[in-house]
């Protein structure tokens, strides 16, 4: 196999479990199971790939045999490419609290039931949940000696709840998905929580839409923050120049005292022992006092673009590794939530996130929140329902007038690629002057 210059092999096996609820019936309930093998063979053209079940990575010839043929795949690319050096090392994986595979199905089934039902408040008119749990054992190993093998546990739910009342429905959701261990006992009061949220929503005021100074409590800033800065950084969006942020390394892009940070070593949601690549993974400074020191890398994009560290190469079961977020997040400032309020005097408080959308090559963004209130006289008032946030990403990262002291992250699952990840995001409340809302009220 002289002509192939790299190869690594990355195996996942394990289980997915998952549980469906809607309007107090149980949807769906089960478990399935997986074994699924990734070769890449690096050749003189490009990346040769092959996805295959059930191999036997103590077998020798099974692997040389893979390989070969990866590398028969890679002589048909015209895709010359390097791969940077990188440390290697694996961390240790925190234990769960309470193993989720200790509890069996029905049980799980009546506390996710429960946590349902109590979002089924006077008011709600309709009710689901689900439950999702992962089990993976990873090994991977590759021709330059290096080996790694881990397990990792995930579980989670999510609930939503929709109320109603003369042709108006709206929507509250909670969630929460972990790496410590089974989440759903005691968790009623977040079912209650979404069914309250969508109950109020019913009476809630649409803002007028405009320039105006804006609140974002620590989910919508983290989602601005994964969307907007995040994606932007993954170097092989910097590479294709499909990023705004191409070229722009020890610039300022953002207020001073701006610190944004994507971390795999946190046991938050996104956590990784090591990435898919088999390479050590660090805390990576995407922002510094608002100056672009780093970009997301793996192996591959780190030697085409330079300027970070690899380490940031993750991969869905069955799928080739790519450029990916893990947790990321704003750091703390040193203003109180209150501090926050007091200085923004009259604008509006958005919570929350509803989803959007971000171009990272043009730089523009639009988030809806899930909700916001007014706030006057640097206290919150009405309750508002429709709103939005949009904007370019540079000129936001400039307009943050004050950075809370409040971080809290939040879980959840990341798509690129057609492949989905778990992720967290995070930030602490921050302070936007000339923010751009979006709503329909007058």
């Amino acid at each position: 196999m002289s002509e192939v210059r790299y190869y690594d092999i990355r195996c996942v096996r394990g289980e997915v479990t998952r549980i469906d609820i809607e309007n107090r019936v149980v949807e769906s309930a089960g478990t399935s199971f997986f074994d699924r093998t990734v070769v890449r063979a690096l050749a003189s053209n490009g990346w040769g790939i092959l996805i295959r079940d059930h191999v036997d990575l103590d077998s020798k010839h099974e692997i040389d045999t893979l390989v070969r043929e990866a590398a028969r795949l890679a002589a048909v690319t015209k895709d010359h490419l390097d791969l940077a050096d990188a440390p290697r090392g694996t961390l240790p994986v925190p234990p769960p609290g309470e193993d989720p595979r200790e509890i069996d199905l029905e049980e799980k089934t009546r506390l996710l039931a429960e946590i349902e039902g109590a979002a089924r408040i006077p008011g709600v008119t309709n009710t689901r949940a689900n439950y999702t749990e992962g089990v993976d054992t990873v090994r991977f190993l590759d021709s330059e000696g290096n080996e790694n093998t881990y397990e990792s546990i995930r579980s989670g739910f999510s609930v939503v709840a929709i109320a109603s009342r003369n042709g108006v429905m709206q929507m509250g959701s909670e969630r929460e998905h972990t790496i410590r261990g089974f989440n759903l006992r005691g968790r009623h009061d977040l079912g209650r929580k979404a069914g309250e949220v969508a109950v109020s929503l019913l009476d809630a005021k649409i803002p007028k839409g405009g320039m105006q100074r804006a609140v974002l409590d620590p989910e919508l800033a983290g989602v601005f923050t994964h969307e907007a800065v995040g994606h932007a950084s993954e170097g092989d969006l910097v590479r294709e120049g499909a990023s705004v942020l191409g070229g722009r390394i020890g610039e300022r892009i953002g207020c001073k005292g701006l610190v944004i940070v994507d971390d795999p070593t946190l046991h938050e949601f996104g956590f990784m022992p090591v990435d898919a690549e088999g390479v050590a993974v660090h805390r990576t400074e995407i922002i510094r006092d608002g100056i672009l020191t780093s970009y997301l890398h793996n192996r591959e994009t780190l030697a085409a673009v330079g300027d970070g560290i690899a380490g940031h190469a993750r991969a869905e079961h069955g799928a080739p590794p790519i450029v990916r977020m893990s947790n990321t997040f704003i750091e703390n400032g040193d203003a109180t939530r209150e501090e926050i309020l007091a200085e923004c005097r009259q604008g509006i408080l958005l919570i929350g996130s509803r989803g959007g959308q971000v171009d990272p090559g043009r730089g523009v963004f639009q988030f809806n929140a899930e909700y916001g209130y007014l706030i006057e006289g640097g206290e919150t008032t009405g309750m508002l329902r429709d709103v939005s946030l949009s904007g370019e990403i540079l000129t936001t990262l400039h307009n943050i007038a004050l950075i809370g002291d409040d971080r809290r992250m939040n879980p959840g699952y990341c798509g690129k690629g057609g492949q989905v990840v778990p992720v967290s995001d995070g930030a602490p409340h921050l302070l936007l002057k000339d923010a751009i809302i979006g709503g329909r009220g007058e």
